[in-house]
Order: structure tokens, then sequence, then C-alpha cells
């Protein structure tokens, strides 16, 4: 079934790429990430050409959850912990700076933007009273409720004010109707900053990739800092509305909003390539908690997941000061795209962005989940099956909820017939 956000799509098509071209800045990929830093780099004057190997909008921004939030889990007592409060304090600032911006978008785009408080769950008290706390050191109001209204264990949720969620494609074709676009052109290679297309070549000084999973694999070790992470999602009605956005501390729990006239019910989850709950999860926790409810669209997301729970934005590695990357956006995909975008229009425009240094994607890389990527990669590498992802060669899984092949290395996805679904390969099953 198609996502609640396909239901009245109205992007504008835009054409192929018709040949060689040379543009100030290219912009590889075609969702909110992409389109976002497009728009904040014509607001500087700066000549930009964004591709999409498919169409705009339809990868993972038309499966989400489309929440605006500066509140992604309970990640602020680990960022004090790990980097310290001035750290703690940039990675707040830059994603409440861009969920006011990301607001104001909407507001003249308007995409059925509704303000609400969001609040996220668990069933560790030591966990909530840590965040709380460490809340409270940088500066940060939050609310605290012991209980929530469905029915799940939780010791309580943290909350944070005014957040918000929208209509992805309404904004999308905001952003997209004075930006120079080409469809259906994929990349296949690069050399330095030109881009090799089946149409043509686009040279260009400065390139971002905001593929979700960044395809180039010779530079920042992006296969190993990502891993991808699968969530169902439906829609229902005949049921009550809520007035604000709930999620699970933990990536196995469920996700719970209201937009429209429409209840929301996330989770399911496992990694891309395991086995989760998936859509039966979500029907029987709907069944016990309004059997009256009915079902009216349902649709499947893949997030990246980074080692440390911050996204990586800026250059791609140390070694390429002309290309950038924005990715990892650790299920909180809407507001990351927007500061991914304030912050790669900023350097590129030869300005200092405020906070970015929390984001480096050159910072260390020596964290638990580094571990649990290796031998995950190790261990489906040496696994024998005919079925292997032509990305780095691991063995695939076949997916049954959804009938695809899933690689569990670096999440790649392809369907029955070969035909690929989701990044970073970059082409299909071979026959």
């Amino acid at each position: 079934m198609e996502s609640l956000w396909e239901k009245n799509r109205s992007i504008p098509e835009f054409p192929r790429l018709p040949g060689d071209i040379r543009t100030d800045v290219l912009v590889i990929g075609g969702g909110l990430a992409g389109l976002l830093t497009a728009y904040c780099l014509t607001q500087k004057g700066i000549s930009v050409v964004l591709v999409e190997k498919e169409r705009i909008c339809s990868g993972v921004t038309s499966g989400t959850t489309a929440k605006i939030t500066a509140q992604h889990g309970l990640i602020y007592h680990k960022l004090l912990n790990d980097y310290g409060k001035e750290y703690a304090q940039m990675y707040h600032r830059a994603n409440a700076r861009g969920v006011e911006r990301l607001k104001d978008l909407c507001r003249k785009a308007d995409c059925r933007l509704e303000e609400k408080d969001n609040f996220v769950y668990s069933t560790d008290p030591m966990k909530l009273e840590a965040e709380l706390t460490a809340l409270q050191k940088i500066g940060v109001d939050a609310k605290f409720t012991p209980d929530i209204p469905f029915p799940v264990e939780v010791a309580g949720a943290v909350g944070f004010a005014n957040q918000g969620q929208f209509d992805p494609p309404v904004l999308a074709a905001y952003l997209a109707k004075d930006l120079t676009i080409y469809e259906h052109t994929k990349v296949r290679a690069m050399i330095g900053t030109t881009a090799e297309t089946e149409h043509g070549k686009i040279a260009a000084k400065k390139v971002v990739v905001a593929t979700h999973f960044p395809f180039i694999n010779k530079h920042g070790s992006y296969f190993l800092k990502l891993y991808q992470h699968r969530s169902y999602l439906t829609a229902w009605q005949n049921t009550r509305r809520i007035g604000e956005l709930y999620v699970d501390d933990s990536q196995t729990g469920y996700s719970f909003s209201s937009f429209g006239d429409y209840f929301l019910l996330g989770g399911g989850g496992h990694r891309t390539g395991k086995q989760g709950g998936s859509y039966p999860e979500l029907i029987s926790f709907m069944g016990r908690y309004d059997a009256n409810a009915r079902e009216c669209f349902r649709w499947a997301t893949q997030d990246t997941m980074s080692l440390d729970g911050i996204p990586y934005i800026g250059n791609y590695s140390k070694h390429t000061p002309d290309l950038y990357v924005a990715a990892g956006f650790n299920k909180w995909g809407m507001t990351g795209s927007m500061v991914s975008a304030e912050i790669l229009s900023a350097m590129i425009a030869g300005e200092t962005p405020e906070d970015a240094a929390v984001f480096s994607p050159s910072r260390s890389i020596w964290k638990p989940q580094l571990l649990v990527n290796g031998l995950e990669s190790t261990k489906n590498l040496l696994t024998p099956t005919p079925k292997r992802c032509p990305h780095l060669g691991c063995a695939l899984k076949y997916n049954k909820e959804e009938r695809s092949w899933d690689c569990p290395c670096h999440g790649s996805r392809f369907s029955e017939t070969g035909k690929l679904l989701d990044n970073p390969a970059n082409d299909d099953l071979k026959k």
C-alpha cells in the first residue's frame, strides 16, 4: 500500500538531464535533505543543479512520520557524557533552529503544519532521570509525565513543547518550483567533482551527496559508520485523534501520532536484513487498543543509523574539500534535513556555520556500534548464498513480509525480480 503522504501527491515532474552541463553546485538526491540544501543555496545566490535517479520525494522522504522535533530519543544525556556540555548545547541549538526554520517554511508552503508537543517514553526510570538532568544542565526546557495514553508499559516520558508535523510532498513541491532539477538521472560514477550519468556529465565546483546512504565507497568509510534500520507504519480512521507525538526510546518500540483525520501507529522495527514484528505486530496492537479502528494506509521506511546517534553533515572526508555529505539522521530525517541544509549551504558559501563541529563526518569512529557493524558485515560476507549485494558483496536475506531481498550489512534492498529498491547499492541484481 502507498503511504499517507502519497495519497494526494502533486509534485511537478522534471526532465531527464539533456546532456553535458556545468554548474557551481551539484546536489545528488531528491529527498527533503537534497531539496532543502538546493533551496538554501539558491537563497544565497549560488547556482545549483539537483539530480534524482527516480522522482523527487519518492524515496525515504515519502515513508516518513513527518515529525519536526529537536528531541531525538533520550540523546542529550549521552551527548553530555560522551562529548561534554558545549557539544550537547551545539546539537540542541542546531536542531532547535532547524525546527523553527522548517516550521516557517511549512507556513509559507501551506503544507498543513500541526504544532504539537513531542514525548519520548521509556521503561527505564534511570534513563529518564538522566535525560531530565542533562537537559537542565544545558539549559533546555523539558517536561515530565509519568503516563502516556496507550496500553504500553512506561516509567514515564520526557517532553519538548511546540514541535510539529507536516505534509512532506507539499513542502517538496514548494521547494522544487524554482530549482533546476533533472529526474530519472542516476549518477553512476564520480570523477573528482564531475558526475557521470547515462544521459551526460555534470561538471561542478562543489558536490553534495544527499542520497540517504552515501554511495561513494572510496572516501569516508560510510560502509563502516552507518547501518540501516527498517520500521513499519500504519494510518487508521474510526479511532480517536491525539494532540501530541509519542515515540519509544527503544528502536523496537512504538510511535503514536495523529495527522489530519488519521491516527498513525509505527513500530515492528528491525535492522534491515533481520526479522522483526513488522505489520502483524502493529495490527495486533491496534486490535487491543481499538478494535473498531479501520486501517487505511500501511508503508515501511528505512533509516540510516550512525555510530553515536549524531548525523554526518559536512565534508565527505578530510581529503575531499569540495565534496559534502548529509547522512545518518537516525530516524529524525525531517529536522536533520533542515539542519544539514543550513550547515552545508553556509560551508559552500564560504561561511563558518554555527554549531557545525558536532556533526563533523571526520569525528572519531571508535564507538561500540562499529564492532557490531563490522561483525555483521564479516558474517554476511562469509555466508554462502547465490544472491549477493552488488554494493560490497554481502549475502542477501529474504524479507517475506515485503517480498524483497535485503542486505543485513548496509541495508540495500531488491525486489524479487532483482530491481534495486534502496541504496547504497547503485545497480539491480545481476540475473
